[in-house]
Protein backbone atom coordinates (compact mmCIF):
# COMPACT_ATOMS: atom_id res chain seq x y z
CA UNK A 1 0.00 0.00 0.00
CA UNK A 2 1.19 3.48 -0.83
CA UNK A 3 -1.18 5.45 1.41
CA UNK A 4 -3.80 4.49 4.00
CA UNK A 5 -6.17 7.19 5.23
CA UNK A 6 -9.69 7.10 6.67
CA UNK A 7 -11.41 8.01 3.41
CA UNK A 8 -8.91 6.82 0.81
CA UNK A 9 -6.41 4.01 0.32
CA UNK A 10 -3.90 3.73 -2.51
CA UNK A 11 -2.09 0.61 -3.64
CA UNK A 12 0.42 -0.22 -6.35
CA UNK A 13 1.21 -3.53 -8.04
CA UNK A 14 3.92 -4.13 -10.64
CA UNK A 15 2.78 -7.03 -12.84
CA UNK A 16 5.21 -9.90 -13.37
CA UNK A 17 4.98 -13.49 -14.61
CA UNK A 18 3.50 -14.70 -11.29
CA UNK A 19 0.36 -12.63 -11.90
CA UNK A 20 -0.55 -14.10 -15.30
CA UNK A 21 -3.03 -16.75 -16.37
CA UNK A 22 -1.93 -19.32 -19.01
CA UNK A 23 -2.89 -16.93 -21.83
CA UNK A 24 -0.36 -14.34 -20.66
CA UNK A 25 -2.67 -11.68 -19.18
CA UNK A 26 -3.23 -10.71 -15.54
CA UNK A 27 -5.34 -13.40 -13.87
CA UNK A 28 -8.79 -12.35 -12.65
CA UNK A 29 -7.90 -13.49 -9.16
CA UNK A 30 -5.00 -11.05 -9.08
CA UNK A 31 -7.29 -8.11 -9.89
CA UNK A 32 -9.68 -9.23 -7.13
CA UNK A 33 -6.99 -9.96 -4.53
CA UNK A 34 -5.31 -6.59 -5.16
CA UNK A 35 -8.58 -4.65 -4.92
CA UNK A 36 -9.79 -6.62 -1.89
CA UNK A 37 -6.50 -5.90 -0.12
CA UNK A 38 -6.90 -2.17 -0.76
CA UNK A 39 -10.45 -2.29 0.60
CA UNK A 40 -9.29 -4.36 3.58
CA UNK A 41 -6.76 -1.75 4.67
CA UNK A 42 -9.44 0.93 4.42
CA UNK A 43 -11.83 -1.20 6.44
CA UNK A 44 -9.16 -1.82 9.06
CA UNK A 45 -8.48 1.92 9.35
CA UNK A 46 -12.19 2.64 9.96
CA UNK A 47 -13.12 -0.35 12.12
CA UNK A 48 -14.37 0.11 15.69
CA UNK A 49 -12.01 -1.10 18.40
CA UNK A 50 -12.65 -4.69 19.45
CA UNK A 51 -13.87 -5.78 16.02
CA UNK A 52 -12.63 -7.84 13.13
CA UNK A 53 -14.06 -8.16 9.61
CA UNK A 54 -14.51 -10.39 6.62
CA UNK A 55 -15.49 -9.69 3.03
CA UNK A 56 -19.14 -10.73 2.78
CA UNK A 57 -19.77 -9.82 -0.86
CA UNK A 58 -17.69 -8.64 -3.79
CA UNK A 59 -18.05 -7.71 -7.43
CA UNK A 60 -15.35 -7.05 -9.98
CA UNK A 61 -15.32 -5.80 -13.56
CA UNK A 62 -12.12 -5.86 -15.62
CA UNK A 63 -12.10 -3.51 -18.60
CA UNK A 64 -8.51 -3.83 -19.86
CA UNK A 65 -5.91 -6.60 -19.99
CA UNK A 66 -2.86 -6.38 -17.78
CA UNK A 67 0.56 -7.36 -19.13
CA UNK A 68 3.97 -8.08 -17.58
CA UNK A 69 5.63 -4.80 -16.65
CA UNK A 70 2.35 -2.90 -16.25
CA UNK A 71 1.96 -0.86 -13.08
CA UNK A 72 -1.52 -1.16 -11.58
CA UNK A 73 -2.60 1.72 -9.36
CA UNK A 74 -5.65 1.25 -7.13
CA UNK A 75 -7.64 3.85 -5.19
CA UNK A 76 -10.22 2.66 -2.68
CA UNK A 77 -12.92 4.82 -1.12
CA UNK A 78 -15.75 4.00 1.28
CA UNK A 79 -19.34 4.27 0.10
CA UNK A 80 -20.74 3.34 3.53
CA UNK A 81 -19.10 3.18 6.96
CA UNK A 82 -21.61 1.61 9.34
CA UNK A 83 -21.44 -0.11 12.72
CA UNK A 84 -21.95 -3.59 11.23
CA UNK A 85 -20.91 -3.18 7.60
CA UNK A 86 -18.68 -1.12 5.36
CA UNK A 87 -18.99 -0.85 1.59
CA UNK A 88 -15.89 0.02 -0.43
CA UNK A 89 -15.22 0.72 -4.08
CA UNK A 90 -11.80 0.33 -5.66
CA UNK A 91 -10.86 1.68 -9.08
CA UNK A 92 -7.72 0.35 -10.72
CA UNK A 93 -5.82 2.14 -13.47
CA UNK A 94 -3.03 0.70 -15.62
CA UNK A 95 0.21 2.61 -16.16
CA UNK A 96 -0.55 6.28 -16.98
CA UNK A 97 -3.91 5.57 -18.64
CA UNK A 98 -6.56 7.71 -16.87
CA UNK A 99 -9.32 5.20 -17.70
CA UNK A 100 -10.37 2.51 -15.27
CA UNK A 101 -8.81 -0.86 -16.06
CA UNK A 102 -10.95 -2.50 -13.37
CA UNK A 103 -13.71 -1.67 -10.90
CA UNK A 104 -14.32 -3.53 -7.64
CA UNK A 105 -16.95 -3.16 -4.93
CA UNK A 106 -17.25 -5.10 -1.70
CA UNK A 107 -19.26 -5.29 1.49
CA UNK A 108 -17.24 -5.90 4.63
CA UNK A 109 -19.02 -7.48 7.59
CA UNK A 110 -17.75 -6.25 10.96
CA UNK A 111 -17.85 -8.69 13.87
CA UNK A 112 -16.81 -8.38 17.50
CA UNK A 113 -13.38 -9.94 18.03
CA UNK A 114 -13.73 -13.61 18.93
CA UNK A 115 -17.26 -13.92 17.50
Amino acid sequence: MIRIEEREVEGRLVVDERHLHPGGYVHGGVWVAFADSVAAWGTWRNMPEGHDFTTAELKANVFAAGHPGDVLHAVGRPLHLGRRTQVWEVRIRRNDDPRNAAFFACTQMLTPTGA
